[in-house]
């Protein structure tokens, strides 16, 4: 595996190291201790896949508190996606900044989200499905997000929204929820 760290300290960009042959090519996609080496929790509790049946649906932008934070490996198995991070960290240098990765089948690119992050995409093709491994079970009472279009956070997704459960669309925006975010996202809080 190929480990590209992003602008948000322990986020990386995973590229496939393919060992191609008249077959096609092997690659490892996943590995305990290539990820312990570099700093990443290499811990699966759950392996999610969701199918997006229309380009434009968008899921997120998805998080859970401490003690159940969540890190996450997504990767797109068909179709494409435009993957978006935002860093919840409030000790952070990048705290509420954001990157975002376009993550397809051709490339088999994944996408290392930390602990204390918000996660969602948007599907830019029809039959879209992505597979995440997940740090940490889904726990409800944990459970948050951050609107896909709150203007603090200046996400920019490619299409318009076509298709978005009622659950993300009814995410607060940042201004009402920020002060508990920074209390419950504080490293005390995560420890």
């Amino acid at each position: 595996m190929i480990f590209t760290e992003t602008k948000l300290r322990g986020s990386f960009i995973i590229d496939l190291d393919r060992k191609t042959d008249e077959r096609g090519f092997f690659a490892r996609a996943f590995c305990q201790n290539e990820f312990r080496d570099h700093g990443l929790k290499p811990v699966i509790a759950q392996a999610n896949v969701a199918s997006n049946a229309k380009k434009g649906t968008l899921r997120g932008m998805h998080f859970q508190y401490p003690p159940a934070a969540e890190s996450k490996l997504v990767r797109c198995t068909r179709g494409a996606i435009r993957d978006i991070i935002v860093d919840l960290r409030p000790e952070s240098p990048t705290y509420l900044e954001h990157i975002f990765v376009d993550l397809n089948e051709d490339n088999m690119t994944a996408l290392y989200v930390p602990e204390r992050f918000a996660h969602g995409y948007q599907a830019l093709r029809d039959n879209t499905d992505t597979s995440y491994q997940v740090g940490e079970f889904y726990t409800p009472n944990a459970e948050s997000g951050l609107h896909h279009d709150d203007p603090r956070l200046g996400l920019i997704w490619p299409l318009p929204v076509s298709v978005m459960s009622p659950k993300d669309q009814a995410f607060r925006p940042l201004s009402e929820i920020e002060e508990e975010v920074k209390r419950r996202m504080s490293i005390a809080m995560a420890a």
